[in-house]
């Protein structure tokens, strides 16, 4: 995975995942019912397409969602063409 020496932050107080890289924030924003997470949208600066950072970011979040005990629910466009593309990621689908 690209950007592994980046930590993906978890900004609870704006409902974001968020990861800085050259100086510019990339985030996935969420929203948390119970055990789900909704990812809802993904976004990266202009700056950083085409770079791999959005699916950087969303590997880190699965990642997190796993190992944070989170049910998976992708309402993001992105995050559902990636899952078709990582399909062992469906684990976590509620």
């Amino acid at each position: 995975m690209k950007y592994t020496d980046i930590e993906l932050i978890n900004n609870t107080v704006i409902h974001n995942f968020e990861l800085f890289v050259e100086g510019y924030r990339a985030f996935i924003d969420y929203k948390q019912k119970d055990d789900k997470l909704y990812l809802i949208h993904t976004e990266v600066p202009a700056e950083l397409q085409g770079k791999g950072v959005a699916e950087a970011m969303v590997e880190k979040a699965l990642i997190y969602l796993e190992a944070n005990h989170y049910k998976l629910v992708p309402l993001c466009s992105y995050v559902q063409v990636y899952l078709q593309r990582h399909p062992e990621w469906n684990r976590l689908l509620a």
